[in-house]
């Protein structure tokens, strides 16, 4: 117990003392994610949008693949990227591998099927309130869908929460396409991970509890957003 409570102290003295390896580490990891949910918002939202809307041979078979697409094994996702990326891949030629870009492309690849789903179902709801006014003032599925984003933009933004989220806690994927490598590629889950394994518990704890508080502020966040959406149309 001696060196559990030893390893506990010396990670609150790294946080309050802002140690700049767990500042760099963290920067890192809300940099990584934040862009890979930004671009998984701008496909994903859309996307399950049209899923909702559109009406199209395969619409069942597409909504099961992206529901199913949820639950993607983040080392699957990280070990097609890598072969994407490598040198004998058809991205090879770009030098993404073990780079913080490589890390987005792997993110963004989780998170967009999430989003998607979710953006299905907020939508979906919308259009059946919806269908016969739209339908009867002649708008295009165009039209349709950025009309229904905009007024579920509440609903779907717990959507880009849940993606964020999502995208934080992943370790399997963007270690593979990221390697690891210090100072450059080392975010939160795979720094965790590192650190465990080298015995340097008071490191690993401190990035755990960051990683903790992020996670149940977004999931707070989501909540209230939640909450006041219900209360919105009640």
């Amino acid at each position: 117990m001696g060196g559990f409570s030893q390893a506990i102290a010396d990670a609150f003295s790294l946080l309050l003392g802002f140690d700049a390896r767990v500042f760099e580490i963290v920067l890192l990891s809300l940099q990584v994610s934040s862009l890979a949910v930004l671009i998984g918002t701008f496909i994903g939202l859309p996307l399950g949008a049209c899923l909702a809307v559109g009406n199209f041979p395969g619409k069942q078979a597409a909504a099961v693949v992206v529901n199913g697409f949820m639950g993607l094994p983040s080392v699957v996702v990280g070990v097609v990227v890598y072969l994407v990326l490598s040198r004998s891949g058809p991205m090879g030629d770009f030098g993404l591998l073990y780079t913080p870009s490589a890390m987005v492309i792997a993110q963004v690849v989780l998170v967009v099927p999430l989003m998607a789903a979710i953006s299905r179902q907020v939508v979906e709801d919308s259009w059946r309130q919806y269908c016969e006014e739209l339908s009867a003032l002649r708008f295009g599925w165009r039209d349709t869908v950025r009309v229904l984003l905009y007024d579920c933009r509440f609903s779907l933004s717990v959507a880009v929460l849940a993606g964020l989220g999502r995208a934080m806690s992943e370790v399997g994927a963007v270690m593979i396409v990221g390697g690891n490598i210090d100072r450059s590629t080392r975010v939160m889950t795979t720094a965790i991970a590192l650190e465990t394994s080298k015995g340097d518990l008071p490191l690993a704890i401190a990035l755990g509890m960051v990683l903790l508080v992020l996670i149940l502020l977004l999931n707070a966040g989501a909540f209230a957003l939640r909450t006041s959406v219900m209360r919105r149309f009640e």
